[in-house]
């Protein structure tokens, strides 16, 4: 087991690596920026490291700064947490050349998944069904026209080294293509450097469903399902699981799929397999994400387990149980963040004056924040994650909605307004929602008359 684990991250999910080591017996090192200075895990981790001013090219991505903080306080793990250098094979590279455990995937399994059409490839190879589309990258408008009359409109235009919704466009006919091509290449070029495009048949009312894994490099077993539907531009809001959407027969299909996706890269860690799920139940596998996902959570409460520590203990040299879960509770995760959600989620920087967290039996909050801590503009604008478990989702639903009501964080905008309109629209109280639900229901967006 590591004696000392460096958290190459900010924010909560650096708190949270740093509470699990601690448990664990575990000393741990943050990084930080001079920004960050004021942030929790700074505070609560045994040694903190300043590695650069508050750009994350010069500080949370600088790899080399990273590694000289981890040999100075000789840490002998990193744990990258999520975003940032958490799938980035470099990195993963770099500490293996310096005799430090990235805790996380290797840069083989990293290259094998990061790459969506290799990755589509690879899934296509030990029969897990994929969306329809071009085999590999797609090398003029020309060759997209072809794919896109074999495949039949709408279409899905994707960048192959793209997130975040950057590099995508649907395409609905011919006419559209070319524009839609040429304008989707030039922004993931922008994005990561690579122009590289391929395309996949559109799914009508699609859901967005991902199999937690965990596995050894051998064996690898599925912890159930999230649903993270609820989106704005391909930025997931809501996650819950399980999904309202699932059937027994559908969730046993999709498990074993995602199984087979880790054990074909001979996976080890934790992980999540994406896959769009259609109208009437087909899945198709999106990507895999080969590291520690932001809504985690859900599975942790519905499981009583703790995800990290599985984690830690995967790149230690542990066995999995092989053990598949089926939930037999339910658990919301509602993402807050510090955006004004009736002026276009407008980030909203800023000192925070007063903050009280709801509190009660089946709440959860991890966040880094307090009263008094300034929300800076260069990083990701969510601030903390509000959780609830219950023994059914109606009841699930109505803990949050008490608990965003009793959540106070001012001096800044946050999504909270908007996370209790959703959660009492009738449509998800029932469960009938898709990724296109804040698109068809724009009124969730419009703020309320006092």
């Amino acid at each position: 087991m590591f004696k000392k684990i460096l958290v190459a991250n900010r924010g909560e999910i650096a708190l949270r690596v740093i509470r699990t080591c601690k448990e664990m017996g575990i000393e741990t090192v943050a990084v930080y920026s001079k920004a960050d200075v004021e942030s929790l895990h700074v505070k609560f981790a045994d040694e903190a490291v300043c590695i650069g001013p508050a750009q994350s090219s010069e500080s949370y991505l600088n790899m080399s700064r990273i590694i000289a903080a981890a040999e100075i306080t000789n840490a002998d793990g990193i744990h990258p947490g999520y975003g940032f250098l958490s799938e980035n094979a470099k990195f993963s590279k770099v500490c293996a050349e310096n005799g430090i455990k990235f805790i996380g995937a290797s840069p083989e399994m990293i290259n094998a998944m990061g790459d969506k059409a290799s990755a589509k490839a690879t899934m296509k190879k030990v029969g897990v069904p994929v969306v329809p589309g071009s085999d590999g990258i797609l090398e003029s408008v020309s060759q997209a026209k072809k794919v896109a009359k074999r495949i039949k409109y709408p279409v899905m235009i994707k960048a192959t080294a793209g997130g975040g919704g950057k590099g995508m466009r649907v395409v609905w006919s011919e006419e559209e293509l070319e524009d839609a091509f040429l304008s989707a290449s030039k922004e993931a070029e922008a994005s990561f450097g690579n122009p590289g495009m391929y395309m996949e048949k559109f799914v009508e009312e699609p859901r967005h469903i991902e199999i937690q894994i965990a596995a050894d490099g051998k064996k690898a077993c599925h912890l159930g399902e999230r649903d993270c539907s609820i989106q704005r531009r391909h930025q997931k809001l809501v996650e819950e699981t399980p999904s309202p959407f699932m059937t027994e027969k559908l969730r046993e299909k999709m498990g074993n799929a995602a199984i087979k996706a880790a054990e074909a890269i001979n996976y080890e860690g934790v992980g999540t397999v994406e896959f769009l799920v259609d109208k009437n139940r087909n899945f198709y596998f999106m990507e895999m994400n080969t590291r520690i996902q932001v809504e985690h959570t859900i599975t942790e409460e519905v499981i009583d387990y703790d995800l990290i520590k599985e984690q830690i203990k995967l790149a230690a040299g542990d066995k999995i149980s092989g053990k598949n879960y089926i939930p037999k509770m339910h658990s919301i995760q509602c993402r807050i963040n510090a955006e004004n959600p009736f002026k276009d989620f407008r980030p909203s920087p800023g000192k925070i004056t007063n903050y009280h967290a709801p509190g009660g039996h089946g709440i959860r909050i991890d966040t880094h924040v307090y009263a008094g801590f300034s929300i800076v503009p260069y990083y990701d604008s969510m601030i903390s994650k509000l959780i609830t478990v219950a023994q059914t989702r109606e009841e699930a639903i109505t803990k949050m909605i008490r608990a965003l009501q009793e959540y106070v964080i001012d001096g800044i905008d946050t999504t909270i307004p908007f996370h209790i309109s959703l959660l009492n629209h009738e449509l998800f109280r029932a469960g009938k929602y898709t990724t296109k639900f804040l698109e068809e229901h724009p009124e969730l967006l419009e703020k309320k008359q006092s």
